[in-house]
């Protein structure tokens, strides 16, 4: 698995994360939906995400976005 493939997989699980901790838990949780979001337009603007570092760091292989 690449570093962009890993990084799609942990921001989907995190949205999922948050929405379903808003239904279940409280409606804050929301926020880490938000924050994954953010975080992702951020990336796209910047080339910087430190979930790609990350899975850089636990040897994953380059993709074609974070390098």
């Amino acid at each position: 698995m690449s570093i962009d493939r890993a990084v799609f997989v942990f921001a989907g699980f995190v949205v999922l994360l948050g929405i379903a901790l808003s239904l279940a838990v409280h409606p804050w949780w929301i926020a880490l939906s938000a924050f994954a979001g953010l975080n992702m337009i951020q990336a796209a603007f910047t080339g910087w995400c430190p979930a790609a570092m990350l899975f850089k760091a636990l040897g994953l292989r380059s993709g074609n976005a974070f390098r």
